[in-house]
């Protein structure tokens, strides 16, 4: 059997997503398949599915034919991020029964709800482009190993790229657009681990209207972070925690554990108000209240 097909029967069958991960593949035909004996589920407290054996079951999804070397070594690359291995399985398509492959999870894993495409699009679908857009940018450069450790942060970046869509109104500031008045010619990622450090070789639009001329920068690229400052009305006094930082720490600070706030990142999909109720619990053991908005900023835009 040759590996120019394949079943994909979750994320995958969402195009903007597949043609993230494949890259160009104008030769990669999609047509329905169905594969008896199984069934498809949420994974039980993650954003994607998985394929389960259920007698009398039938797992609807698609075929991708007209694989390439590259795209199956494209497509190894992201399944192996989650832990997913290439198994053989006998699908049912128009034409008749196919003999080709799926990626399998963890015999481990435990099954959730029915799987809702449309619900996982609704609800997850941004975050995961956003988060393949990078993995895939490291295809080439490191193993899949590799990959699967750096995925959690990848989706805290995944999740602050796409709440920076929802930007503030430009009611005041200047109404350039990013895609109009920034060009980009090359990108690089001299540092990707626990942060990224991404440096661009870039032009943007100046106040004359010119462009100007090619720069070089270079951006630290972290997730959003929530911070709460408790306050009790009953003592008219705010909570401060103390913990080592390795910022100072590298700076030459002979006391690097800091007071300061209550923070910390916000997870991928989670509201900002529960993360701040949740690192409140986390490093003060402390229940919040009613929380009050006070303010979203860049802290360092520089």
């Amino acid at each position: 059997m040759t590996r120019d097909s394949l079943f994909v029967f979750g994320t995958l069958c969402h195009a903007p997503l597949r043609d993230i991960v494949l890259g160009p593949a104008e030769d990669v035909v999609a047509t329905p398949a169905r594969l008896a004996g199984h069934a498809i589920y949420w994974k039980q407290g993650a954003d994607h599915p998985l394929l389960a054996a259920v007698p009398g079951g039938e797992a609807a999804g698609i075929l991708l034919t007209g694989l390439s070397a590259e795209h199956r070594a494209r497509l190894d690359f992201f399944e192996a991020g989650f832990a997913y291995d290439p198994v053989e399985v006998v699908v049912e398509t128009a034409a008749g029964p196919i003999i080709t492959e799926h990626y399998a999870t963890d015999p481990d894993a435990r099954a959730g709800e029915d799987w809702s495409l449309s619900s996982w699009v609704d609800l997850h679908a941004p975050l995961w482009c956003a988060a393949a857009r990078e993995m895939m940018s490291y295809f080439g450069q490191i193993d899949a190993e590799t990959l699967a450790e750096r995925l959690p942060m990848i989706r805290q970046r995944a999740g602050s790229r796409v709440r920076a869509g929802d930007t503030a109104p430009a009611t005041v500031r200047s109404k350039n657009d990013v895609s109009r008045d920034v060009d980009a010619l090359s990108t690089r990622k001299p540092y990707a681990n626990y942060f990224l450090l991404e440096e661009q070789d870039l032009r943007f639009r100046r106040f004359d209207g010119s462009l100007s001329p090619v720069v070089n920068r270079a951006g630290f690229v972290g997730g959003d972070a929530v911070t709460v400052l408790p306050y009790d009305p009953k003592r008219d006094t705010v909570l401060l925690v103390e913990q080592f930082r390795i910022g100072p720490y590298v700076r030459g600070d002979p006391n690097p554990w800091v007071l300061e706030t209550i923070a910390g990142r916000v997870d991928p999909g989670e509201a900002v108000e529960t993360t701040a109720r949740r690192e409140a619990l986390e490093e003060a053991d402390l229940s919040l209240g009613v929380l009050h908005y006070v303010s979203g900023h860049y802290p360092s835009p520089g």
